[in-house]
């Protein structure tokens, strides 16, 4: 059973959410302020909480925001008989899940409330290309709400944040919450196609546009025509190219190359960068009016530093998903482990941690995920000051036994081969067979 926290000072009010509320099967409780409602969020565990925003001592906003750093991942929904766009703005923006003028009807409010709830439930399981978006950390929770409230509109986003901290996943999780879900999704990485050749690829060409054009293309817009394309890193595109993109984007047609008709659109714009847009934009790096274009609604992905919360669910997640991959039994991370992820800077944010899971699933044996094996499989570029304290290769031998040398080469040579037991013989200089039975002598079974 749901429990919905409502607080109001007006007691007909209170009285009329909750009698609406309780018919529709949810657990309602009240509060006649902030202080009260906060005591009861101490005693009692709520799935959302319905506030009004004027009342005496702690207003709705105060409210709100003392909800989001005890507990951010509890929707609120604000009401107010004096709102204003700009309340409702700045509203989201401290996490509310939305925002309702009154006089509404109680029909609207259930529907309101049903849709949060929902919403909550959809986003703590959004997965997507075997991903799975994963957050508990309170920056994570405002940005999710942003998010969501985005999808439901057709706004151009523009996604800013280092790389490696998620853009793509996040782009694809408001294409799916977003009335365009069951249209084309179509990502194109600006940085990874030659200038020469992004333009085709974007706009398409007719047959004979140019040389090797032997036939017509349809570009990646036209691809995503009635849904959603992702220009992931827009920041690396030529200045010529984006004075083409502002035209398709304010007259909502394109021209292929070597075309002579419009086409019209009918799409979706996400755009992404982990670059400073303004800098690139006062450098001459990026068109200004583009860059007005697409920064309709901003939203800026957090480092992994930015969101401690979120490091240990993060890494649970990559070790039940790599101990499938490879056939391991791994049940916890231990204390040390646990302590070595939440000190270290991570400065390729989640993707280098999901790389540090993964390798150190790969090499581990037994039930526990242990700080010796991030040791054994650091990156090459790693610092000494960042590595794990486990067995250090070049420690003195008195400090380690010979069968530990071995065992650590070993493993860190599988982990920089990715579990090629091929490859890792081949550097080791050893047969496969050898390989194998060495594995078993340390109680490691690799797949393959």
């Amino acid at each position: 059973m749901q429990r919905i926290l409502i607080v109001d000072d007006e007691a007909e009010m209170r009285n009329a959410i909750k009698e609406a509320l309780g018919r529709k099967g949810y657990t309602v409780d009240c509060a006649c302020e902030g202080r009260e409602a906060i005591q009861k969020l101490i005693e009692l565990k709520f799935e959302m909480v319905v506030s009004d925003m004027l009342m005496p001592g702690m207003d709705g906003m105060e409210l709100l925001r003392e909800i989001k750093k005890a507990a951010p991942h509890i929707p609120v929904l604000l009401i107010t008989a004096f709102g204003t766009i700009q309340k409702a703005v700045e509203a989201v923006k401290e996490g509310a899940v939305d925002f309702m003028l009154k006089p509404f009807t109680l029909e609207a409010l259930e529907i309101t409330v049903e849709k949060a709830l929902k919403k909550r439930l959809d986003m703590s399981k959004f997965e997507t290309n075997g991903k799975t978006m994963v957050f508990k950390d309170a920056s994570m929770t405002k940005l999710m709400s942003m998010a969501a409230i985005a999808a439901a509109s057709d706004a151009t986003i523009l996604l800013s944040g280092e790389s490696g901290t998620g853009k793509e996943l996040l782009s694809r999780f408001i294409h799916l919450r977003s009335p365009r879900c069951g249209k084309p999704f179509v990502a194109v990485n600006c940085a990874s196609i030659p200038e020469g050749l992004l333009e085709s690829e974007l706009f398409g060409h007719e047959k004979g546009a140019f040389t090797g054009a032997v036939t017509n293309r349809l570009g990646k817009f036209e691809l995503a025509n009635s849904g959603t394309i992702l220009l992931d890193e827009i920041t690396e595109m030529d200045i010529k190219l984006q004075a083409k993109l502002l035209r398709v984007i304010q007259e909502k047609e394109l021209e292929r190359l070597g075309g002579k008709v419009p086409i019209p659109l009918d799409i979706r714009i996400i755009a992404t960068t982990n670059r400073d847009i303004r800098k690139e934009v006062r450098e001459g790096r990026f068109r200004e009016d583009l860059y007005y274009r697409l920064n309709i609604f901003p939203l800026r992905l957090p480092s992994l530093r930015e969101r401690p919360e979120d490091i240990l669910p993060l890494a649970e997640n990559f070790m039940r998903k790599f101990s499938v991959k490879y056939s391991k039994y791994l049940e916890d991370i231990s204390k040390d482990a646990v302590d070595y992820m939440r000190n270290r800077e991570w400065k390729g944010n989640i993707r280098e941690l999901e790389n540090a899971i993964e390798r150190a699933v790969l090499i581990s044996c037994g039930k526990h995920l242990e700080i010796e094996h991030f040791g054994l499989c650091k990156s090459s570029d790693e610092g000494p000051e960042e590595s794990a304290p486990g067995i250090n290769m070049t420690e003195k031998a008195n400090n380690v036994t010979l069968w530990e040398m071995e065992k650590g080469l070993i493993c860190r040579t599988l982990g920089e081969v990715e579990g090629n037991r091929t490859r890792a013989a081949k550097i080791l200089g050893i047969s496969v067979r050898t390989l194998r039975n060495k594995l078993k002598e340390y109680g490691q079974v690799l797949p393959g």
